[in-house]
């Protein structure tokens, strides 16, 4: 496969104290281990993560409305999503891939309609490499934000000591996600870009009562599932 799911996005109140506290205390036993925060400069978002060997959770929110409405940023809905949320309509989720695994110097195209997206906090570069491509979907903010990130690599893949080496080791046990599965309340017909996700098999589409994804973690051994709602609109099955 020439793509990978590399981590979603959940849009969240500022700070994401409440629902990094339910990440964090998963399955009454230790639960999740949080990665370090980020900034995005000039973007004006910020985000918390959980990040696991093929993929992670990042928590994000508009940190200042300005620079996430500039024209540089608009073109992603950022905001709009942002301040959308919860009202039924928006989806709080973005998508993000990377190349799979093998992929050579020169991956196959995107089966979908991108722009490049160079925030300010990416090294200045023209290279089509060092930039990333958003799906020319974004408008539909009723869809997640779909977006492909050349550089992007498993988590995983950072040896430790590296600096920038996350922690991978979760006292609830869990260590890759797989399968994801979203639930939208808009039907058919999707835009090219999550219509892709769904037919190369990337990800499980269902139509609901509203926005909503459930992660399965190693194939879901253990049988058991905790509902983050109403903190997370996520599902999590270990």
């Amino acid at each position: 496969m020439p793509f990978e799911l590399d981590h979603i996005f959940i849009l969240t109140d500022a700070g994401a104290d409440s629902s990094a506290a339910r990440l964090a205390a998963l399955g009454g036993g230790g639960g999740l281990t949080e990665g370090a925060t980020n900034t995005h400069p000039g973007q004006g978002t910020a985000c918390r993560r959980f990040f696991f060997g093929n993929f992670y959770i990042e928590l994000l929110w508009v940190s200042d409305a300005a620079e996430a409405q500039s024209d540089l940023v608009r073109p992603t809905y950022l905001f709009e999503r942002w301040s959308g949320r919860g009202d039924g309509r928006t989806s709080p989720f973005g998508i993000a891939l990377r190349p799979g695994r093998g992929a050579n110097a020169a991956p196959a195209p995107l089966p979908f309609e991108t722009r490049p997206y160079r925030p300010p906090y990416l090294p200045a570069s023209s290279s089509e490499g060092n930039c990333i491509h958003v799906a020319a979907s974004s408008h539909l903010v009723t869809e997640p934000l779909v977006f492909y990130i050349p550089f992007a690599a498993r988590p995983d893949s950072q040896p430790p000591p590296s600096a920038r080496r996350q922690p991978l080791d979760h006292a609830a046990g869990l260590r890759e996600i797989a399968p994801l599965t979203l639930t939208t309340p808009h039907a058919d017909p999707h835009s090219d870009a999550l219509g892709f996700l769904a037919t190369s098999g990337l990800l499980n589409l269902r139509t609901g009562p509203a926005h909503l994804l459930e992660l399965g973690f190693d194939h879901e051994p253990r049988g058991r599932a905790t509902d983050l709602r109403p903190d997370l609109p996520l599902v999590l099955r270990w």
